[in-house]
């Protein structure tokens, strides 16, 4: 069994192995493929691994091959899944590996904004704190959570994990989600609409997928629904995000701040606005990379092939 690893490097750039795999075949791991090589490197493989190298029909047409596709990631819109099930290609995916991460980088982002521990302590290295005439300073507005209320746009796992970090903190809840759990209903966390979250909200936070009903959902219009003052999380999808919108309302104040592990195009283009709006926080789409999270990424992709082989395969997201 030929298997290729497209872009193996960031899921484990050497600290994780790929032994799990090599015991069900033949495997070559690549740190990175361009476009152009992709059809070269997978050549007859009949399991191919991509994390964001892109499986289009032209790639399906060159390696007839193909007998599976897993993505290493939740994410699947890099493979044309629809191409692969005409042709008996089954695509896995990685769905849960991310939660304690992601919920976990949320709230420090959120942290962040309301602290702005990292900016305080280069302070003090620079010498701000030696120098000063009081026994303490700060540089920034300091913000206390507790008593205020947090919006979660989309109200699966990851949110649900947010949510119960955010309430530890004295936080009220308000969720957004087609699908409502009625236990986790409480005088601290309630379903409300869009608008009711948009209108109410002193933080908003993003945990939804990126679908057509979603994509853009931070705009202007919504925008002007929000507090203001208001301060925006995204550690979803950066699409979620008109990036010129939310840059405007960070420039003129109507948004007090934002932080975002994603944006819409990575990685980030110079001309990206929110890179020059005021107090906006990028981090480079971390959220899912701790060492702890990856290593339940590999082990779930493992599992996602060797189920596939004993013909029961899992994780399926073109059946």
């Amino acid at each position: 069994m030929k298997i290729v690893v497209l872009d193996g490097y960031t899921l484990n750039p050497g600290d994780l192995s790929w032994d799990g795999l090599k015991a069900l075949g033949d495997v070559v791991v690549y740190d990175r493929t361009p476009a152009d090589q992709t059809i070269e490197r997978i050549g007859d493989a009949e399991i191919v691994f991509t994390n964001k190298t892109v499986i289009d029909q032209a790639v399906f047409a060159a390696c007839p091959g193909i007998k599976f596709i897993g993505v290493l990631a939740t994410g699947y819109n890099v493979v044309d899944v629809d191409t692969a099930k005409s042709k008996g290609i089954l695509v896995a995916n990685i769905p849960t590996y991310g939660t304690t991460a992601v919920s976990q980088i949320t709230i420090a982002l959120l942290l962040e904004v309301c602290h702005h521990i990292g900016e305080h302590s280069k302070s003090v290295m620079n010498g701000d704190w030696t120098n000063c005439a009081d026994w303490c300073y700060w540089n920034y507005p300091l913000i206390e959570l507790a008593g205020k209320t947090l919006g979660i746009i989309g109200f699966g796992r990851i949110g649900q994990g947010t949510a119960k970090i955010a309430q530890a903190l004295g936080m009220k809840v308000l969720a957004f989600d087609s699908y409502e759990i009625e236990s986790l209903k409480s005088d601290t966390l309630q379903y409300v609409s869009l608008d009711e979250l948009l209108a109410n909200s002193d933080v908003i936070s993003l945990h939804c997928p990126l679908f057509d009903s979603t994509k853009g959902i931070v705009n202007k219009d919504n925008i002007a629904k929000m507090k203001d003052g208001v301060i925006i999380i995204n550690t979803s999808r950066g699409p979620l995000i008109v990036e010129e919108d939310l840059a405007e309302a960070l420039n003129s104040g109507k948004v007090y701040a934002a932080a975002v592990d994603v944006v819409s195009t990575e990685p980030i283009k110079g001309d990206n606005p929110l890179l020059t709006a005021k107090n906006c926080i990028i981090t480079p789409h971390i959220a899912w990379a701790p060492k702890e999270s990856r290593s339940r990424l590999m082990d779930i992709a493992v599992d996602n092939l060797a189920k596939f082989l004993d013909n029961t395969p899992v994780n399926i997201v073109n059946k």
